[in-house]
Parts: C-alpha cells; sequence; structure tokens
C-alpha cells in the first residue's frame, strides 16, 4: 500500500476481472491492499479462541480448500473483505487520497435541534459502487467456474457491504464557549471495520447451508433443509459442511489443533475441551519478567522493579 501502483508491473498480477478495474483506478489500489491487510489481520483476531483460527489466509492469495470450497468460514471472509474494501474506499474518498471522489453526499433529513451537517462525511456509495465492481470480480475468478459457487460468494460479498451500509451512522462536533455544545456539527461516517467483524461473525454462526437449484425461470440459493427459513439479503450462506478442524487434512484445508494453546478455566470455544477435541493437553511451566511496584518520581517519570514470576501454560496434545 506504500508504493505507486504501476500498470505494468502491479496490474498484471491480479485475476483477469480485476485486471481492467486496476488499470482504470490505479489510484484505489493502495486502499484495496490496506483492506486486504485489514481483512486478514481481522480474520485472524476474530476466531483466535476457535478451532479454525483463519491461519489459512496468511496465504492469500493462495488459498486453501477451506476457503475456496464454498464453506462457512469462506461466507466470512468474502463478506468481510467486500466490506473492508468499501469501507476503504468510502473513507479515502473523504480524506481526499483520491482525485476522481471527495466527501460524501449530504443526509436529505434534517439535522437534529441544535445541529447542522456538515464535516466531511465517509463516501458510502462510491465505496460500495467501485468495491462491489472488484469484490465480485474476485468472487468470479476464484469460483473453478462453478455457477453454485459463484452465486454464493457474491451473495455473501453482498451482504458484507449491506452489513456496512447498515452501519453508516451520525458522528457530531462540538461548538461553544469554554467548551460548551451550544452547536454540534454532524455528519455521516463509518464505525470501525471489527465493528462490522463482530456483526458478521454473528452471521457466520447463524449462516445457512444452501443450494443452486432452479426456480422458475432461474437458478436461486435455497436453503437445503427444507424446513428451514427463507435465504434473506443478510444471511451468510454456504454450500459444504466444514471439517471439525480436529486433526490435520490437507484435502479439507483443516490444520489442526496440535499445539494450540489453551484455557483450562475456560467454558468457552478457546477451553482445553472444545479446542482440543477431547485429546488432552500438556500443561508448562514458564517463567516470565515483568515491570512491578511501579511508583511515580516527581518530576515526570515513574520508576519501577523488575520482578520474575511463573504462569502456567496449557497446550493441546
Amino acid at each position: 500500500s506504500g508504493v505507486a501502483w504501476n500498470e505494468s508491473q502491479h496490474c498484471r498480477l491480479l485475476a483477469p476481472e480485476q485486471l481492467q478495474l486496476c488499470r482504470r483506478h490505479l489510484e484505489v489500489m493502495p486502499s484495496i491492499v490496506r483492506a486486504a491487510r485489514r481483512t486478514q489481520a481481522l480474520c485472524q483476531q476474530s476466531f483466535a479462541d476457535m478451532r479454525w483460527n483463519c491461519s489459512s489466509i496468511r496465504r492469500a492469495p493462495s488459498f486453501g480448500p477451506d476457503l475456496l470450497t464454498g464453506t462457512r468460514e469462506a461466507a466470512f471472509v468474502y463478506a468481510l473483505a467486500a466490506a473492508a474494501v468499501a469501507q476503504g474506499i468510502a473513507r479515502s474518498c473523504a480524506s481526499g487520497e483520491l482525485p476522481l471522489c471527495s466527501c460524501g453526499p449530504g443526509p436529505s433529513e434534517p439535522p437534529a435541534p441544535g445541529s447542522r451537517w456538515g464535516g466531511c462525511g465517509d463516501n458510502l456509495s462510491h465505496g460500495l459502487q467501485l468495491g462491489a465492481a472488484f469484490t465480485d470480480g474476485s468472487a468470479r475468478a476464484r469460483a473453478g467456474g462453478t455457477p453454485g459457487l459463484r452465486a454464493v460468494n457474491r451473495h455473501n460479498g453482498a451482504v458484507g457491504r449491506a452489513v456496512l451500509r447498515d452501519s453508516l451512522d451520525t458522528r457530531c462536533k462540538c461548538h461553544g464557549v469554554s467548551g460548551s455544545c451550544s452547536v454540534k456539527t454532524c455528519w455521516k461516517g463509518l464505525p470501525d471495520l471489527g465493528e462490522i467483524a463482530s456483526d458478521l461473525k454473528s452471521k457466520y454462526l447463524a449462516a445457512l447451508k444452501v443450494t443452486h437449484r432452479l426456480m422458475g425461470p432461474r437458478k436461486q440459493l435455497i436453503p437445503k433443509e427444507g424446513d428451514a427459513r427463507p435465504v434473506t439479503e443478510m444471511d451468510l450462506v454456504y454450500l459444504i459442511n466444514s471439517p471439525d478442524y480436529c486433526t490435520p487434512n490437507p484435502q479439507r484445508g483443516s490444520l489442526g489443533t496440535q499445539d494450540r494453546p489453551c484455557n483450562r478455566s475456560s467454558v468457552g470455544s478457546d477451553s482445553c475441551d472444545l479446542l482440543c477435541c477431547g485429546r488432552g493437553y500438556n500443561t508448562y511451566t514458564e517463567e516470565v519478567t515483568e515491570r512491578c511496584h511501579c511508583r511515580y518520581r516527581w518530576c515526570c517519570s515513574v520508576v519501577c522493579r523488575r520482578c520474575r514470576r511463573s504462569l502456567e501454560r496449557h497446550v493441546c496434545k
């Protein structure tokens, strides 16, 4: 993201569906690179305490079966990536980084009493439009020619953008004498991507298994189970069941959980019982050195001693 993108040097590394977009919008590419890196970091952060901990995303764009075969995990990644790209472009517009766009349009509704519209809001409409063109091109390129997988990836990308769109809210700054808030200047802004990732994690847990079937004149995504609720535009969907990720299985994209640290006192997904899949765990004692007995010294520093203490670590067998 810190380099000037070159048409021949960089764009040719992308998928064919993204190549033309890259050439037409070179100035946007650093924002997209930052969005990809943010997606990687947030995915690993969101799943750090689960059997599938999103570690495979570090190999992007060389994804493994866990992210290429229409799994529940792939649904989350495609949705988060789509939201990240759209948000990155929207904020780059507002920051003046992109020459062909600027602040988002002013809200049509009247401001709240004592407030006025102003500032520079995130350009969500531009971010959604250009982000959809880029990430949907990526979904088509990676689908291996399977119509059902292409449809699932496009749907999940649209869910990510819909969650981002619904998160646009009003931000205000106070003005007045001596810090009073007699007048507020307000604008529309997007939250941190971590909030979007949290919403998408909830949708991941409630994702629907679907099939791509002819319904009337065209194929649609419908629930695999006949008694399941209909698919909505806010549901993440997947095609195949994921492995349990307990043991290594390269064909399914499972790395296993051996040697993963676990929490013996937890009852959640990071517990040694769940994370180690019933195999048990080993306990190690580790000595760490840390600051202790800190005190403030006038003026103006904090002085600490160095203390050693023992910590118990638990690792899955």
